[in-house]
Formats: C-alpha cells, structure tokens, sequence
C-alpha cells in the first residue's frame, strides 16, 4: 500500500537528514514523517473489517536502520507509530462499537544469527543473540510505551533471531511493568517447507515451545494454498492458538502481487471451516479488499480448537 502511495524523498526527509543522503523506501521513518500516510492506511483496514492493525515498525531497529543511519530515531519510530494505530484503532470503536487492537511489528532484521553471510567462512556471523537481544529491547519497550496490544514478532526466517525478540520482549516487560500477548509467526521461504535457517513447521514450534504464546503462525513468502501443509503441521504440532497471514500470492516478475481479494478469501475460508484457524489475515499485496473479503469469509466459523 505504501509503495503504490508513489511518496517522494521529501516526504522521507526529518529534521537533521544528511544532505546528499536518500531515504526514500525507508518506510519506518514515515509515522515521523508523514504520519498522517500511516494513519490513513490504518483507518482503511480498520474500516475494511480488521480486529487487529500492526505498526509500520518491521524495520524499526538500531540493525535494520543501520542501513540508513537513523539509528538514533528507533525509540521515536516505534513509540510513535504505536500511537498513530492507537488511535485509529479508539477512532474505529468510538465509529461503530466493535473493539480493536494495535500489535507491535518485530521484524526479523536483514541479519541471520544461525548463517553466515560468507559462504567462505561458514563460521562466521554479522551479528550476535546479544545484539538482536538489545536491538529488540529497545524497539519492543517504546512499542509498549507507546500504548500495543499485543506484539507480533513476525517473517521468522531464523528461529534464533526470534529467540532473541522472546528473551527481549520479558526484558522489556520486566522494565516497564507492563506484559502484553506474543504472536509468534515464521515464514516458509520455499516448496521445502522449511524456513531460511532449515527449521520444518513442527521444529519451529517445539523450539519456541517455552514461550508463552498467544499465538504461533506462518506469514509472508508464499501464497494461501502454498501454505496449506505447513500450517496444518504447525496446527498439528503446537497448543497455541493458530495465526496466518499469507501474501497475495507470489510475486510477479514485477514485484507485484496478482491474487485477488476472492481468490484468497476462498482459500483462507476453506482454512477456517477446516479448523486449522484462530487468527486470520493478511501480509504482502493484501489491499483492505482483501481484508475485507478476508473477514467476510470467515465471518461466523467455530475457531479452531487446539490439539491437547
């Protein structure tokens, strides 16, 4: 949604930006920037039939924003962009009744710590469980701070990087005082049914089993129907309740996304009746359309109910 907006650099450009240095496609920064972009988007899935809307924070930590050099805005990013969804989400109950919730986004980083970046040095790593732990500590407290539900560490492609997000989120409890629900969603990055660090579904599951989880689930890289074994796996393996939220499809040659609200509607909602559902939704591609299809397809289905 935001890449289709066609934005500008100076609508990513904030007080003490670098001169000569671009930022547009730094997408984190816009609740700083042009907040009012964010809340738009907010409002519409809101509007299109969500319970839940996560913040614009998947890349809003000190590693992610490296790549920028707006480390120092992290705190702000995160703490901002949970009030920006806090009040659309109070805005939408105070439209029609119906309660809505704000979960913090914990992205996974553009770091591993399970591979190495040196196909020559196998042994070698870019980043430590140490610095993710800090990384994620700061992100997750001004996400509280800034008033979450919930928080989401989500795209799981390395279970040790979510490790390090689990550990963070109870130091970040510890510190403020305040505990909130985990969701806790990987993505399978291939036909393999694996993630990128070599983990099956039910791994996955038994390996972040000592969490206590909301909520485990897969999202991202592929399409609804690609998912289907994999989350019945994951459904198989865990007695947490079940999240997905899939993309669009795959992505086209162009990067874009082709399947339609109805075409993933038709998928999720088999899911649903299925029992292999608690929580529903949409990642990359998914326009409030498809929220909204979404939701009308599994609107009055029994959840599912989870193995003991």
């Amino acid at each position: 949604m935001l890449q289709g907006l066609d934005l500008e650099e100076a609508d990513f450009r904030f007080a003490g930006a670098e001169e000569g240095r671009a930022y547009r496609g730094n997408f984190d920064l816009l609740q700083l920037t042009r907040p009012d972009v964010v809340a738009d988007l907010h409002r519409a899935y809101f509007d299109a039939g969500a319970d839940i809307a996560s913040t614009n924070t998947f890349s809003s930590t000190t590693i992610a924003q490296a790549d920028y050099g707006t480390e120092h805005l992290v705190a702000a990013m995160n703490e901002t962009a949970a009030r920006i969804a806090r009040a659309e989400a109070d805005a939408a109950r105070a439209r029609d009744g119906r309660p809505r919730w704000v979960a913090g986004a914990v992205g996974p980083t553009n770091r591993t710590a399970s591979l190495s970046p040196d196909v020559e040095r196998p042994g070698f790593r870019n980043v430590t469980f140490a610095e993710l732990a800090t990384a994620y500590t700061e992100q997750i407290t001004a996400l509280l701070t800034g008033g979450v539900d919930l928080l989401l560490v989500e795209t799981v492609f390395d279970t040790l990087n979510a490790k390090a997000a689990l550990f963070a989120a109870e130091e970040a409890f510890a510190a403020t005082g305040r505990r909130v629900p985990l969701m806790l969603s990987g993505t399978i990055t291939d036909a393999s049914g694996r993630t990128l660090s070599g983990q099956t579904p039910e791994a996955f599951a038994i390996s972040t089993e000592h969490a206590d989880l909301f909520a485990l689930g897969l999202n991202c890289a592929l399409g609804p129907e690609q998912l289907r074994p994999h989350l019945r796996e994951l459904s198989d393996a865990s007695p947490a309740l079940l999240s997905t939220h899939p993309n669009a499809g795959l992505p086209n040659a162009f990067g874009g996304y082709d399947e339609t609200p109805e075409q993933m509607a038709a998928v999720l909602g088999d899911y649903a009746r299925q029992g292999l559902l608690n929580v529903v939704g949409g990642c990359c591609g998914t326009t409030p359309e498809h929220i909204r299809a979404i939701a009308d397809a599994v609107a009055g289905v029994a959840p599912r109910v989870p193995p003991p």
